[in-house]
């Protein structure tokens, strides 16, 4: 039923398959690591090309024609992230190096400002690393008190009771979009309207939401959202950073140095408009390029499309996957991405990504990045399926397949 509901539609993952040439250069490869990294289109890669063998500069200041069209490519990014994210204002975008810097950024730039001894910062048990050490770090530092939304036994937050969770202390809660380990989408808009009844902030980690799902922040109305570029075909070395421009406005730069200033003197410094306040010194010109790139590429499929697929191939994958003797599969959320979580009966994850390996197959196997959730589960590691535009319907039949072979390998 599945496979004729893709097969039928107009999209076609071979034909898109065409426009990657790690497949061209690695035939029989099946790439189902994409929570991790993704694959990149020719049309990403020639954009990096292009902007080194023809206009290389650095931005901003130079006044000879090619600096000036390097300008005008960085910026032209910062306007399709702009309405690539239904953010509004182009002001309100930061180029980071990631989700990771963002995140950071935030923590100590609005954190170090805000948080003080008996306030509460509000994340969950879901939490990929990066959204858990910058507020230990922060919290640490400013006396505030570090709290956790509880996650439920088939991988969704426990938002039973809300008044447990969101208080008068609380003043910024911070949640993961999409989880990185069980594939569920939490409910942002209600987390929001928790918060900002308490009057507290919200930023949204969409490292895994913005390249498979319709995304706007303005209808989110998070404060802070903030998304990579490589997990969604663009350069490595590049995210973004949504914050509301009188949040972003208010708040102190993050690091000192040129492009960030307007006026320096020995005796101090004045600072530049936002978003150029926090993007100090050189920046990853060519990825941030490349980054525009990769969104086009996305609008030329069509977001709908891509999470319309997806969600076909998770329901195949999934399907299959149950199918196996022995397997034991984390996160059943209904709204859920396409990431399978799983183990194998006595088999150690590693050994089971070893085996796959071998079979020109590539998944993830670890904590992901995500030690509470191992904790939570009673587990120490387990294998990771995640899946995109250009996984097929046959690539999960290989899995099974190998998945198969590994159990009888081991009983």
């Amino acid at each position: 039923m599945i496979e004729n509901t893709i097969q039928s539609s107009s999209f076609d993952p071979g034909k898109i398959k065409e426009d990657f040439p790690i497949f061209r250069n690695n035939p029989d490869l099946v790439f189902l690591d994409n929570a991790s990294t993704t694959q990149k289109p020719q049309s990403v890669i020639d954009t990096l090309s292009h902007y080194y063998e023809n206009y290389n500069s650095n931005i901003h200041r130079g006044i000879y024609q090619i600096a000036e069209k390097a300008t005008a490519a960085y910026e032209k990014s910062r306007d399709k992230v702009t309405k690539f994210i239904g953010a509004g204002d182009r002001r309100s975008i930061v180029f980071t190096k990631g989700t990771t810097e963002s995140i950071n950024l935030v923590a100590n730039s609005w954190g170090g400002q805000n948080l003080k001894p008996g306030d509460e910062v509000l994340i969950t048990e879901m939490e990929h690393h990066s959204n858990i050490i910058p507020w230990q770090l922060i919290c640490e530092r400013t006396g505030a008190d570090l709290k956790y939304i509880h996650i439920n036994e088939d991988g969704t937050l426990d938002l039973s009771n809300p008044d447990k969770y969101f208080k008068n202390k609380t003043k910024i809660v911070c949640v993961i979009h999409q989880s990185n380990v069980f594939g569920t989408v939490n409910p942002i808009t209600e987390i929001v309207k928790y918060a900002h009844e308490v009057g507290a902030l919200v930023l949204v980690d969409g490292a895994q939401s913005t390249p498979h799902h319709r995304v706007n922040v303005t209808e989110l109305n998070c404060d802070f959202f903030a998304f990579s570029g490589h997990k969604m075909m663009g350069p490595t070395g590049v995210g973004a950073l949504y914050t509301k421009p009188e949040i972003l406005e208010a708040m102190n730069p993050f690091l000192g140095g040129g492009e960030m200033i307007r006026k320096v003197t020995m005796e101090g410094s004045t600072w530049n408009d936002i978003p150029w306040k926090f993007e100090a010194g050189t920046p990853n010109i060519a990825q941030v390029i490349g980054l525009g790139s990769a969104i086009d590429y996305i609008n030329e499929i069509g977001r709908d499309t891509i999470t319309h697929y997806e969600n076909e191939l998770l329901k195949y994958a999934q399907g299959k996957l149950q199918a196996i003797p022995g397997i034991n599969i984390y996160g059943t959320a209904k709204d859920k991405g396409a990431v399978i979580s799983f183990n194998l009966e006595n088999i150690h994850p590693h050994d089971v990504a070893h085996i796959l390996d071998t079979y020109g197959i590539a998944i993830r196997a670890g904590h992901h990045c995500a030690q509470p959730i191992m904790k939570k589960l009673n587990v120490a590691a387990t294998n990771r399926a995640s899946f995109y535009i250009y996984n097929t319907l046959e690539e999960i039949d290989r899995l099974a397949e190998g998945l198969r072979k590994s159990v009888k390998l081991f009983n």
